[in-house]
C-alpha cells in the first residue's frame, strides 16, 4: 500500500522525501525532521501554525509537507507536525487541517478585474448559448429591470457568448436589437470584448454612418449597401466607447469591491489587470488605501496603436502612470504594482470575427451549407496592430525604461511578430532582465514553438479554452482547417521546448471559475453534462499534468510578475498567500477538480475569505474583518 501511494504520488509530479534549507522534512509517517530544527533550538513563536495537513509547497520538487508557520505575514518553516511544534507559543493559534489540501494563492496573469466587476453588477447574457428570440428576450427583460442602471440612458449588455449563438453560424445585427427597442441606445458587449453590438438608437448617439472610418486595427461591418451593421470589431469598439456615459468613481469602486470578492472567494492572491487604464487604477488604488485590497495587484498600462510609433510618447505615459500609481516593491499588504505595458497585437481567431493575424489565410466555404468545401481563402485577418517595423524600436524603449511587455496575440503570424520584437529587444540590450509576455498564443507555428524557452518569454495560456466548445470546433475547427485545428492551443506543445507557462483567466471573457480552467488543462475536456457535439478532447495533443497547471497558476504566473521571490510556493523567507482546499487535486478523479471550493484564502498571513471551516466565516469585505486561523 505504501508503495503503491508512493508511486501514485511520483506519477502525479510530487516528491514526498525532498528536504530544502529553510525547514521541508518529509510527510506524516516519512520520518524525516526539517532542516531548520537543525539550526536553531527556540525560534520566536508564530501566530499561525497549520498542522496534519497535506502542504502542496510547489517548490522545485513539489514537495508536500505536513505543517506550515507563519510569522509576521512571512513563512517561517514547512516541514513536519513535530518540527512545527518549535514555533507554537501560548498565543499561537494552531490549526488542525484534518489533512485538507494547502497550495499557495492563485496568482493570475492576465485578468480585467474592473471588467469583471462591472459584470456582476449589470446586465449580463451570463456566456449562454441563445438563439435570436432568446437573445432578444434577455435584452428586454433587463430593459424592463427597474434594478439595473442605464446610465443616460443606455442599455449596456455583457458577457455575450457571440460565437456559441444558435443555430451555429448565426450572426446578428442591429436589426435583431431594433426590434426589442430601436429608441433606447443599446449596445451589448461580446464576451471576448473584441466586437460590440449596437442597435439604431446607439449608432445614432455615436455618430457612425456608413461614412465612418475605423481606427487603426478595428473594423466596421457594413451590409451590401455600405451601411453599418451594429457590429463593431476589436479598436473600433472606442468609437462607442468615447460617447458612452463613465461610470461615476463611487460605481467604479462598488465594481472593483465586487471583483476582489469574486477572486478572494475562488483563491486568487494576486492578479494582473491586462488592459489597465485610469478608472480602474483609480478604483482599486482607493480600496487599497482604504485597506480594503485583498489581493496583490499589478497592472499593464495599455498602449493604443496609433502611438505606437511615437516610443517617447509611449515611455512618458508608462513613467506617469507608474509615478502616480505604483506603491513600490511587493510587501506584506497587498498593494498596487505598475509595470507591465499592454499591447495587442491582433483580434480573436474564432469566427465570425477572424480578426487574429495568421500566418497562412483563413479557410473559407467555396461549397455550399449543404455540400461544404473548405479551402484556403486570401484572408490572413488584419494588418497587425503594431507592425513589425513599428513594435520592435517600441519594445526596445520599453524594456529599457523597466517595464515588461505583456502582449496579446492569438494568430500565428501576431506570435511570430511579438517573438522577433522580442529578440530584437534581446540583442540589443543582452543583459536586460526583462521578463516579456505572451497572452493567449492559441495559434504558435511549429518553428516558434522551441523560441519561447531561449528568449525567456512566458507564455500566458487561458486554460478553458483548451475543450471542445462552439468557440474552438463551430468557429475554428473549418475556417483554420485540419492542421492548424489539430495543433491549436498548443500548452502540451510549448511545454516541450521548454515553454514557461502561466495561467490567466482572461475574466470576464470568460466565468471566472479558476477550478474549472485547471481541469480543462489537465483533461482538455469540456463538463461532462455538455452537448454530444462538444464531447471527448480537444485535438490530438495530450493535456498538462496536475503539476504543471498548478505550477501555471501559481510559480510561474509570479514569475511572470516579477514576484517569485515572495509569492508562488510555499517556503521559508516567502510570504503566506496561501489557500485552504476542501479537496486534495492532486489525488481525486481529475475530472473532480472542476468541482473544488476554497475553504480558506490568507494574503500575507491575514485571512481575507473562509467558509468558517477552519477560521471563523468571512468574505472579507470592509464590514466584516478578517480573523486569522
Amino acid at each position: 500500500m505504501r508503495r503503491s501511494v508512493f508511486r501514485f504520488l511520483s506519477l502525479a509530479g510530487v516528491s514526498l522525501l525532498g528536504a530544502y534549507a529553510g525547514g521541508l522534512g518529509s510527510p506524516k509517517g516519512a520520518g524525516g525532521r526539517g532542516v531548520s530544527q537543525a539550526h536553531a533550538a527556540s525560534p520566536p513563536p508564530a501566530q499561525t501554525v497549520l498542522t496534519n495537513g497535506y502542504i502542496y509547497t510547489v517548490n522545485t520538487k513539489n514537495s508536500v509537507a505536513q505543517a506550515i508557520a507563519v510569522r509576521d505575514g512571512t513563512i517561517v518553516y514547512v516541514g513536519t507536525d513535530k518540527g512545527a511544534r518549535r514555533f507554537i507559543g501560548p498565543a499561537t493559534q494552531v490549526t488542525d487541517l484534518h489533512g485538507h489540501m494547502v497550495m499557495p494563492g492563485l496568482v493570475d496573469g492576465h485578468m480585467h478585474p474592473l471588467d469583471g466587476g462591472r459584470l456582476l453588477i449589470s446586465c449580463s447574457l451570463n456566456y449562454e448559448a441563445l438563439t435570436i428570440p432568446q437573445f432578444q428576450a434577455r435584452i428586454s427583460a433587463c430593459l424592463k429591470d427597474p434594478k439595473l442602471n442605464k446610465p443616460q440612458g443606455w442599455l449596456i449588455a455583457t458577457s455575450w457568448f457571440q460565437e456559441a449563438m444558435q443555430p451555429a453560424g448565426t450572426v446578428l445585427t442591429k436589426a435583431a436589437l431594433d426590434a426589442v427597442d430601436a429608441k433606447t441606445p443599446i449596445i451589448v458587449k461580446s464576451s471576448f470584448f473584441h466586437s460590440f453590438l449596437l442597435n439604431s438608437a446607439a449608432l445614432k448617439r455615436a455618430g457612425i454612418t456608413a461614412s465612418t472610418k475605423a481606427p487603426p486595427g478595428g473594423s466596421i461591418i457594413h451590409d451590401k449597401d455600405g451601411n453599418p451593421t451594429g457590429l463593431l470589431e476589436d479598436t473600433a469598439v472606442s468609437l462607442v466607447d468615447s460617447v458612452l456615459p463613465a461610470p461615476t468613481a463611487e460605481e467604479d469602486k462598488t465594481a472593483a469591491a465586487a471583483a476582489l470578492a469574486a477572486m478572494r472567494k475562488q483563491g486568487i492572491t494576486t492578479f494582473l489587470d491586462a488592459w489597465a487604464l485610469d478608472p480602474a487604477l483609480t478604483a482599486f488604488t482607493t480600496l487599497q488605501k482604504q485597506g480594503q485590497l485583498t489581493a496583490r495587484a499589478h497592472f499593464a498600462v495599455w498602449v493604443d496603436p496609433k502611438d505606437g510609433a511615437d516610443v517617447p510618447k509611449v515611455v512618458s505615459l508608462l513613467k506617469t502612470q507608474a509615478a502616480r500609481y505604483d506603491q513600490g516593491p511587493v510587501s506584506t499588504a497587498p498593494s498596487i504594482t505598475v509595470r507591465n505595458a499592454k499591447l495587442f497585437m491582433d483580434g480573436v481567431i474564432s469566427a465570425p470575427a477572424l480578426t487574429g493575424v495568421v500566418l497562412d489565410p483563413y479557410f473559407v466555404n467555396k461549397g455550399t451549407a449543404e455540400h461544404p468545401d473548405w479551402q484556403p481563402g486570401t484572408s490572413r485577418g488584419p494588418a497587425p496592430y503594431f507592425p513589425p517595423e513599428v513594435l520592435a524600436p517600441l519594445l526596445q524603449g520599453i524594456t529599457q525604461a523597466g517595464f515588461d511587455p505583456h502582449m496579446h496575440a492569438d494568430g500565428d503570424g501576431a506570435v511570430r511578430i511579438a517573438l522577433d520584437a522580442i529578440e530584437a529587444a534581446r540583442k540589443a540590450d543582452p543583459k536586460s532582465t526583462f521578463r516579456p509576455a505572451i497572452a493567449h498564443d492559441e495559434m504558435v507555428s511549429p518553428a516558434d514553438r522551441g523560441r519561447y524557452k531561449p528568449l525567456d518569454t512566458v507564455a500566458v495560456l487561458s486554460f478553458q479554452w483548451e475543450k471542445p466548445g462552439p468557440d474552438t470546433v463551430d468557429s475554428g475547427r473549418d475556417y483554420l482547417g485540419p492542421q492548424r485545428f489539430a495543433d491549436m492551443e498548443p500548452a502540451a506543445l510549448l511545454e516541450q521546448t521548454g515553454t514557461r507557462i502561466a495561467y490567466g483567466s482572461d475574466w470576464p471573457v470568460d466565468k471566472l471559475n479558476e477550478w474549472f480552467a485547471l481541469k480543462v488543462g489537465a483533461t482538455r475536456k469540456n463538463a461532462p453534462d455538455i452537448a454530444p457535439q462538444y464531447a471527448g478532447q480537444l485535438g490530438t495533443q495530450l493535456p498538462l499534468s496536475r503539476a504543471s497547471v498548478l505550477r501555471a497558476i501559481t510559480m510561474n504566473s509570479s514569475w511572470e510578475l516579477q514576484q517569485d521571490k515572495q509569492t508562488g510556493s510555499l517556503e521559508p523567507g516567502k510570504l503566506a498567500d496561501l489557500i485552504i482546499l476542501d479537496r486534495n487535486v492532486m489525488q481525486v478523479p481529475v475530472d473532480d477538480i472542476a468541482n473544488t471550493q476554497v475553504l480558506l484564502t490568507m494574503v500575507g498571513g491575514k485571512v481575507v475569505y473562509s467558509t468558517g471551516a477552519f477560521a471563523p466565516a468571512t468574505d472579507g469585505s470592509a464590514t466584516d474583518s478578517p480573523a486569522t486561523p
